[in-house]
């Protein structure tokens, strides 16, 4: 339900009403009875979350993570979340994403329920149409930059020729032509994080999750990484959620949410200057 605020052509006063997404509902003006129509727009989802509980139980520990949490996130939309630690950001990441089960409420994404996937659609699911992005970038040490690449798609029993080329094409994409062979001990730290950045975009997912992805980062480095993912989200009209303490990397955003003790306290669209 979508509530919506207009002005009546009549009296000039403003009358809040409400209805579903693609809906037409007709509406009278409580102070002239000016009646009249009003249109609510349908948006493309990608993810709709509503009335998210997430409790964690151990022993005599009771943890309640999330709180009822209602977030709507559109296809191409790059949102950020912020909060103090604990607040229950890379919970609710987990959740949306399907990395954890909700305790109670409903996730949908592309207008499947999580909860009606078993975990190997949920698994597959992840692998075939997300990516994911971590502070400390995740890299197996003993493989180099395109080996780390291409795994998932191996492990998604890609050809190991045509992941061998996605993966060079995903390097060369963010910056790395030339140190497809290097380790990433051989890589800066920026490197590296753009090598973690290939392999979450390697599979051309429609959601891409970061949590903290630029919180391992110098200044200077950081901006570069966030530059690069708002021209690939731009680029590919690709979903992107990041979790960040960082309010400079959260106002590269279309959207902030601002979480407290397992809800969403606010949420803003941050100003161009």
């Amino acid at each position: 339900m979508i509530k919506k605020t207009v002005r009546c052509p009549k009296c000039l006063k403003e009358v809040t009403c409400s209805g579903e997404p693609g809906k037409v509902v007709k509406i009278i003006c409580p102070s002239c009875g000016a009646t009249g129509k009003v249109t609510f727009e349908k948006h493309d989802y990608i993810i709709e979350a509503k009335n998210v509980h997430k409790i964690y139980e151990g022993g005599k520990v009771r943890v309640h993570a999330l709180r009822g949490i209602d977030l709507n996130i559109k296809k191409g939309e790059m949102v950020a979340i912020m909060g103090v630690s604990g607040c229950g950001k890379t919970t609710l990441l987990n959740c949306l994403s399907g990395l954890d089960e909700v305790t109670k409420g409903n996730i949908k994404i592309e207008g499947k329920e999580l909860k009606n996937m078993s975990d190997n659609e949920k698994t597959e699911y992840r692998a075939e149409k997300m990516g994911f992005i971590f502070q400390f970038y995740n890299l197996l040490p003993v493989l180099t930059a395109v080996e780390n690449v291409e795994l998932p798609l191996l492990i998604s029993r890609e050809n190991p020729k045509i992941a061998r080329n996605k993966a060079i094409d995903s390097l060369k994409m963010v910056g790395l032509n030339g140190w497809e062979m290097h380790k990433p001990a051989e890589l800066s730290g920026g490197q590296r994080q753009r090598v973690t950045i290939a392999r979450s975009l390697v599979n051309n997912p429609l959601i891409v999750f970061g949590d903290e992805p630029t919180g391992d980062l110098d200044r200077e480095t950081s901006e570069d990484v966030m530059d690069l993912l708002c021209r690939l989200n731009k680029e590919n009209n690709q979903s992107f959620i990041l979790v960040t303490h960082d309010s400079k990397i959260a106002d590269r955003a279309d959207r902030v949410l601002i979480m407290g003790s397992g809800v969403v306290q606010k949420e803003y669209i941050p100003s161009r200057w």
